[in-house]
């Protein structure tokens, strides 16, 4: 009987490393107090779907936590910056429009501005299995020397 009880979390633990709980962040101007971070949360490792969360942050004077609903492990989540500052977040389908002076700011989008939707500045996304933020490349950089 007590050999019963030591084997099952045993058996258990593989099932349970199968859930999602990781984060990614984008550090604006190279700064590591003025952030966007994107965070996964997997409550049910047979389920696909994740919870996505969006952390809006400029320390000290702010920091806000908000969600971007539901996705799964592959959802892409594109950063743009307009330019008064503000950002759109884009997740899947799904947009969001929020600000770092405050960090309170969150509205969702029905459709993409008439103004469009800024400067790419990059996108989270897993690379080899990892969720990180890929910086989006300015397209008029020049050419590699030789």
């Amino acid at each position: 009987m007590r050999l019963r009880h030591l084997l099952l979390p045993l058996l258990a633990a593989p099932l349970l490393t199968a859930c999602v709980n990781d984060g990614a962040t984008y550090e604006i101007d190279n700064s590591r107090e003025h952030v966007l971070s994107l965070i996964r949360e997997q409550p049910y490792f047979w389920d696909s779907k994740v919870n996505l969360f969006f952390v809006v942050s400029r320390m000290p004077s702010c920091m806000r936590r908000h969600s971007l609903g539901v996705g799964t492990e592959k959802t892409k989540v594109e950063v743009y910056q307009v330019p008064s500052g503000a950002f759109i977040i884009k997740a899947g389908k799904k947009m969001y429009a929020t600000e770092t002076q405050t960090c309170e700011s969150w509205a969702k989008m029905d459709s993409e501005p008439a103004e469009g939707m800024g400067t790419l500045m990059g996108t989270f996304r897993l690379k080899k299995g990892e969720l990180v933020f890929v910086k989006e490349e300015p397209a008029d950089k020049p050419a590699a020397e030789e």
